[in-house]
C-alpha cells in the first residue's frame, strides 16, 4: 500500500494577533469550516493537544476508527520499550560436523532470528563464510530453523493474494518475503524468472513458480502445494515485458532456496532444503546482525513496511504468542498500562480494517512519547511553498481504501503540540469486491480529498500556533 508522503512546519496559538491597534484581523476559516469544505464522505475525527496531553481542539475524538499505518507509531514505541533501541536481530549459520578436504561431513543449518530486513546480499555474506571455512560440499543435510516467531500465512488474508504488502511472516524472512517476478518477450512467448533479487546476487528459486495462462481476469492467481508457491499470470497482461514483486507464503523455504542458489553458483555443492524444528547446539560458524531496531523503526515509519511492523510487534510480545491477534492483544494491554491509551489492534501494521484506535487514544500515545525519540524517527511533512510557516511537523501517514490518517507533532522551537486526524468511509470500503481491492473505483479521489484535508488542518493549526505571543 503506498503511503503518501507529507510534511513540514509551525508554531503556537489558536488566536491570530492584531497587526496594529487600527487593524481588524481577517476572518480565517475554522477547523470545522475546513472539514465542511473538504466534503470527504464518511467520518472525520481529530484532536489537537499541547505537550502535556491537554486537549485544545477536537472533533469526534472518542470515535474509534481503523488507524491504517498510523498504528505503526504504536508498534515502534512498543518495540523500543520492550526490546530497547540497541536490540539487533541475528541470523546464524551453523556447521555441525567435521570438515575434511573441503567437505562438511554433517549438517549445515540456517537459523532465523526473525530479522525483517534480511536481504539476499546478507545471505551472500553468510555464503562467504562457508568459503572462508574451506567448505566446498555439504555431505549431510541443509536445514533451516524458522520458528523464532509464529508462522503467519498472510498479514491480512482479506487482501488479494498477489499484493506484496501482505506477505507471510515467520522467524526466517527474506526481502520482506517477496519474490521478484520478471517476464521478457522471447520467440512469440515469454521468458519467466522468479528470483530472490539482490544487488550482488539474484538466485532463481524453485519454491515459487509461474505459469502463463489464457484468461481475462484476474491478472494473477495463487495456489499452493506443500512448500511451493504456484502462480499463474494472464498472458493478455504481460505486454512487452516487465517485473513485479509478489508475496511469499513459505518464507523460511524461500530463504533456504536462495541461500542454496547462491552457494551453488559459487561452486559449493548443497543438498535440498529441509526444516529443522529446534535450534541447533553449539557456536555458529557465522552471524549476520541487523541494524539496531531504532534504525529499523525509522525505516519502517518512513517506508511503512508491514512485515517489519509485524515482526517488531511479535518479537516485542516475546515471540511465543500463537498468532498476530494474540500479539496485538498484548500490545493493547501494554498501551493501556504504559501509555494510558485504550486501543483495539488486531495486528501491528494497521493493515487490517478490523483494528480500532480513536484520535484521542492516538494523541495519548504521542503525548507519552513527546520527549522521546519518536519525532526524530518520523518523516517530515512536506508542505507546498505557499504554505511555508515557521516551525516543523513530523508525522506518520496511514492509508487503506477509504481510510486515511495522520498523526504526529507540531514543533515551534519553543514548544510542541500533538495531533491525530482520521477519516474513513467504512460503508464504501465494505462494498469493494475482493478482487478489486488493489485499485477500487472511486477510492483514489476519496483519498485525495482526505489527504488534502489533513494538510489543511495541520497547516491551519500550525499557522495559529506560530502566532501565539511569547
Amino acid at each position: 500500500m503506498a503511503t503518501p508522503g507529507l510534511a513540514r512546519p509551525v508554531s503556537t496559538s489558536l488566536r491570530p494577533r492584531l497587526r496594529g491597534s487600527q487593524s481588524t484581523p481577517p476572518q480565517l476559516p475554522t477547523a470545522e469550516d475546513l472539514v465542511a469544505a473538504a466534503k470527504v464522505p464518511g467520518d472525520t475525527s481529530y484532536v489537537l493537544m499541547d505537550a502535556q496531553g491537554t486537549v485544545l481542539r477536537s472533533r469526534g475524538a472518542e470515535r474509534a476508527t481503523p488507524p491504517a499505518s498510523v498504528a505503526k507509531i504504536i508498534t515502534a514505541l512498543y518495540a523500543l520499550d520492550r526490546l530497547g533501541k540497541a536490540y539487533r536481530f541475528e541470523t546464524r549459520l551453523h556447521a555441525i560436523g567435521l570438515v575434511e578436504e573441503g567437505t562438511l561431513f554433517g549438517d549445515l543449518v540456517l537459523v532465523g532470528g526473525g530479522d525483517p530486513t534480511l536481504t539476499t546480499d546478507d545471505l551472500a555474506a553468510l555464503v562467504d563464510s562457508l568459503q572462508a571455512a574451506g567448505i566446498q560440499k555439504v555431505a549431510g543435510r541443509f536445514l533451516i530453523y524458522q520458528e523464532a516467531l509464529p508462522y503467519v500465512a498472510s498479514i491480512e488474508p482479506g487482501q488479494p493474494s498477489w499484493l506484496g504488502y501482505s506477505p507471510a511472516v515467520s522467524g526466517l524472512n527474506l526481502n520482506f518475503n517477496r519474490v521478484h517476478f520478471e517476464w521478457t518477450p522471447l520467440g512469440g512467448s515469454y521468458s519467466l524468472a522468479m528470483e530472490a533479487r539482490g544487488r550482488t546476487a539474484s538466485p532463481r528459486v524453485g519454491m515459487a513458480r509461474m505459469q502463463i495462462v489464457t484468461r481475462g481476469a484476474p491478472v494473477f492467481e495463487y495456489t499452493s502445494q506443500p512448500g511451493v508457491d504456484l502462480w499463474t499470470v494472464a498472458r493478455s497482461a504481460l505486454g512487452k515485458g516487465g517485473a513485479r514483486w509478489l508475496p511469499v507464503r513459505f518464507p523460511g523455504l524461500y530463504a533456504g532456496d536462495a541461500f542454496r542458489g547462491i552457494a551453488r553458483a559459487r561452486g559449493i555443492a548443497m543438498p535440498t532444503v529441509q526444516v529443522l524444528p529446534f535450534v541447533p547446539d553449539g557456536a555458529p560458524l557465522a552471524v549476520h546482525q541487523s541494524a539496531p531496531i531504532e534504525d529499523i523503526c525509522r525505516d519502517m515509519l518512513k517506508r511503512s513496511t508491514n512485515l517489519t511492523a509485524e515482526v517488531l510487534g511479535l518479537t516485542a510480545s516475546g515471540g511465543n504468542v500463537p498468532d498476530l491477534a494474540a500479539s496485538a492483544s498484548e500490545m493493547n494491554r501494554w498501551a493501556a498500562e504504559r501509555l494510558g491509551a485504550e486501543i483495539d489492534m488486531v495486528d501491528h501494521s494497521g493493515l487490517s480494517d478490523q483494528s480500532r484506535v480513536s484520535a484521542k487514544a492516538m494523541g495519548r500515545v504521542l503525548a507519552a512519547a513527546v520527549d522521546g525519540p519518536l519525532s526524530d524517527l518520523m518523516k517530515p511533512v512536506r508542505f507546498a511553498a505557499k504554505r511555508a510557516v515557521p516551525g516543523f511537523v513530523s508525522a506518520k501517514t496511514g492509508t487503506l481504501n477509504y481510510v486515511s490518517g495522520l498523526g504526529g507533532y507540531i514543533d515551534t522551537g519553543s514548544d510542541r503540540h500533538i495531533f491525530a486526524i482520521f477519516s474513513s468511509d467504512l460503508e464504501a470500503r465494505a462494498e469493494i469486491a475482493p478482487l478489486d481491492r488493489e485499485k477500487p473505483r472511486g477510492a483514489t479521489g476519496w483519498l485525495r480529498r482526505a489527504k488534502r484535508l489533513e494538510i489543511d488542518l495541520v497547516d491551519h493549526w500550525a499557522k495559529r500556533l506560530s502566532q501565539r505571543p511569547g
